[in-house]
């Protein structure tokens, strides 16, 4: 009795062997995010003027977690390679950062938050995109897209309406190169984006 039952145990668990080997082996995906780090600004004396952003858009290919590559009229996503989150989602976060960090007049606040409010901010973000513009196999250039409007928050008069281009050409056609890429790029958008909403608070 005790032999048959040794040899139903081995006999299942060579087909749950068998069964597993049915599933073909997937790599995980790696997760990434970006800093969108800036240099600090000293702090100001002076009072702070609050910001709200309002609106704005994210061009919807490259809105979730998944990084845009374009080749020619071609479209793909890196493969084995994702955010952390959604890219509109981490834009925002960066946002709030690089504002936090910043010691200029102008103080970004969130929605729900008890503070008197002098200026607006939009922005819609173009493109956000790795483009193979030399060959597939050569390193691609970043080019983050953004036009920004910042007006007053009583009467949305608009006091600045530009558009901001940042492109970074990766060191290499590696994913990790192309997010440092997409870091840089999204910092120096950021850095402008503070600027310009310091001088219009300033102003």
């Amino acid at each position: 009795m005790r032999s048959v039952k040794l040899a139903f145990l081995v006999a299942a668990t060579l087909a749950l062997a068998g069964c597993v080997t049915l599933f073909p082996k997937v790599d995980p995906t790696t997760l990434y995010r970006f800093s969108g780090a800036i240099p600090a600004v000293a702090e100001t004396t002076g009072p702070k003027v609050g910001v709200v952003k309002i609106g704005g858009s994210f061009t919807q290919a490259s809105a979730g977690d998944q990084i845009l590559t374009v080749t020619g009229d071609k479209l793909a996503y890196l493969a084995g390679a994702r955010w952390a989150g959604p890219a509109t989602t981490l834009m925002d976060e960066a946002l709030l950062r690089a504002f936090a960090s910043n010691g200029g007049p102008a103080r970004l606040v969130t929605r729900g938050e008890p503070s008197r409010l002098n200026l607006a901010l939009r922005l819609d973000i173009q493109t956000f995109e790795a483009v193979y513009d030399k060959s597939p196999r050569a390193a691609p250039k970043v080019v983050v897209v953004t036009h920004l409007v910042i007006s007053r928050a009583g009467d949305r008069v608009a006091l600045t309406d530009k558009i901001l281009t940042h492109e970074v050409r990766a060191s290499a056609n590696r994913v990790s190169a192309v997010v440092r890429a997409f870091d840089e790029a999204t910092s120096e958008t950021l850095a402008e984006i503070v600027d310009l909403t310091n001088q219009a608070a300033a102003s």
